[in-house]
């Protein structure tokens, strides 16, 4: 399993989707226009079939306060931040500082995800990563961390997420 985490507003819905597409083609098609989104309440549960099935649950942003009731047979975590939203970048930070820490995710791979890289007032991954000190929460973090940068809407980088997902279910039932 799968957990897609992030604030609400980041793009989650839009990225299993665009997930979703890619994988069910020969993954070197047009993506086309982004399909219709609404923010999730509750929970999703998205199949993706990239060599296996590879489940991802993704959880509303406004469910932060009990995320951590679904962190049971989690093998791998994409959490999600908004590059466009500067204000959001803190709040995020301990959203992501949280998760590191949970023992129940001490195992899991966690890919971190800076999406709407399409935004004219994005903040670069380096600008990210330095306002965060993302090299000290690697350092001291048990997880296996990696980072990249996205646009859900138009595709960038989505099959870099896509290629992650299948090397870290690649021998997980």
């Amino acid at each position: 399993m799968c957990l897609l985490l992030g604030a609400a507003g980041v793009g989650k819905t839009l990225l299993v989707k665009r997930l979703q597409k890619l994988s069910s083609g020969d993954g070197k098609g047009d993506l086309g226009e982004p399909p219709p989104t609404r923010p999730t309440v509750g929970t999703n549960l998205t199949d993706i079939v990239a060599h296996r099935k590879i489940t991802i649950r993704e959880l509303g942003g406004c469910m932060s306060p009990i995320w951590s009731s679904y962190y049971g047979n989690c093998h791998s975590l994409l959490f999600m931040m908004d590059a466009s939203n500067p204000t959001q970048l803190s709040a995020s930070c301990m959203q992501l500082l949280g998760l590191l820490s949970a023992e129940e995710l001490a195992k899991a791979s966690v890919l971190i995800l800076f999406n709407k890289i399409d935004l004219p007032c994005y903040m670069t991954m380096e600008e990210m990563k330095s306002l965060m000190r993302l090299p000290d929460i690697i350092a001291c973090a048990k997880q296996n961390i990696t980072t990249v940068e996205i646009s859900a809407r138009n595709g960038t980088g989505l099959a870099t997420v896509l290629l992650w997902l299948q090397n870290q279910h690649r021998h997980s039932s």
